[in-house]
């Protein structure tokens, strides 16, 4: 029996392990801090341990490694495990991605799919297969964010993950695709108010999200932006510019309530070189305990972990990205969502 060993247990994390508890299969859980997650089930083992010290031994050939470990941690890990030629998925989005790994996964053996969340992840795919459908890209737009459904004095956020991973977003500068060429620009800039159906008024600006997609998708303009409340990130740039921003108080008062109502909301515009427009929106406010953004990008993930265990050639030796998968896997993949309660309109993805 295949066994899974998922390295990090927090709030997407221990979401994607619940998920895969129900698959019937081998389960290791691998965290720093201790934890009785699901330690009933007779499939879970619980290790309290170092990631890279547990990744250091040695496993039967076939099993899959999740990495849900937060930024560089996750990925001196996966570094680690592709040159031991293991089959990974990697959820660790650090700022360092994984693509620099692809001749050293093709020596070793290792197979590893990366960046399958909501952003990155299925705004890849759905680009993707706009590119496919729609004889390529004339321009793409990501828009998404996470954030409690009421505002409050402060800064109306909370971090649905680590955040020192939000913070590097806020201060790493954004690539993006500008007249066909990669083009730098400082994060934060090009803020504007959008609208949300269900929220009504809120603000996005440009963060470093298009990840792989910059190297991947030929169009000649793709942009992504990150969507808060309005006033959130003026007090982040005044704060900063005055130097009264304190990185470990913010990691504290971002620090996510789990009951505080929240939301997650994606909308992802193509316009395609055939003349067809294609849009698509995301939304969900959290199911049965379990937060939005943990659901919208755990549900992602394990539907992809699904789909590889079912066919063990999902993707060849190597390292490669979500937009990488076929249409069935994408198709797969949106309908697990919405079985699962999450609403997303726009076009059907066709076969």
């Amino acid at each position: 029996m295949v066994t899974i060993h998922c390295l990090g247990s927090g709030l997407v994390g221990s979401f994607v392990i619940k998920k895969l508890s129900t698959l019937g299969v081998k389960i290791n859980v691998v965290d720093i801090e201790e934890t009785n997650f699901l330690a009933n089930n007779d499939l879970i083992k619980i290790y309290v341990k170092d990631a890279v010290l547990y990744c250091q031994e040695t496993f039967d050939e076939g099993d899959l490694f999740i990495n849900m470990l937060p930024g560089n941690l996750g990925h001196s890990v996966t570094k680690l495990l592709v040159s031991k030629g293991e089959r990974i998925v990697d959820l660790s989005f650090s700022e360092e991605t994984p693509e620099i790994l692809h001749e050293i996964a093709l020596e070793s053996g290792s197979r590893l799919l990366w960046d399958v969340g909501i952003a990155p992840g299925l705004s890849n795919m759905l680009i993707s297969y706009a590119s496919r459908v729609g004889e390529g890209i004339i321009n793409a737009e990501i828009r998404v964010g996470g954030n409690p459904i009421e505002k409050d004095d402060e800064w109306s956020y909370m971090a649905p993950f680590s955040p020192n991973d939000v913070i590097a977003e806020y201060t790493r500068p954004a690539r993006i695709i500008r007249d066909r060429k990669i083009c730098i620009l400082p994060a934060l800039s090009e803020r504007h108010k959008i609208n949300v159906k269900q929220m009504g008024n809120m603000e996005a600006f440009l963060t470093d999200g298009l990840r792989s997609l910059i190297d991947t998708i030929p169009a000649d303009d793709m942009t992504e932006y990150t969507v808060r409340w309005p006033g959130h990130i003026q007090r982040f740039i005044d704060e900063r510019k005055s130097k009264n921003l304190d990185l470990e108080s913010l990691v504290q008062m971002w620090k996510f309530d789990g009951n505080r109502r929240e939301f997650t909301w994606m909308e992802i515009k193509v316009d395609c070189k055939n003349g067809e427009e294609m849009r698509w929106t995301v939304y969900d406010e959290g199911l049965n305990g379990d937060s939005s953004m943990a659901r919208t990008t755990g549900l992602v993930t394990f539907s992809c972990i699904k789909q590889w265990l079912i066919d063990e050639n999902l993707i060849d030796t190597g390292v490669y990205p979500p937009e990488n998968l076929p249409n069935e896997v994408i198709l797969n993949v949106l309908q697990y969502l919405k079985d699962e309660g999450v609403t997303i309109e726009g076009p059907d993805i066709n076969l």
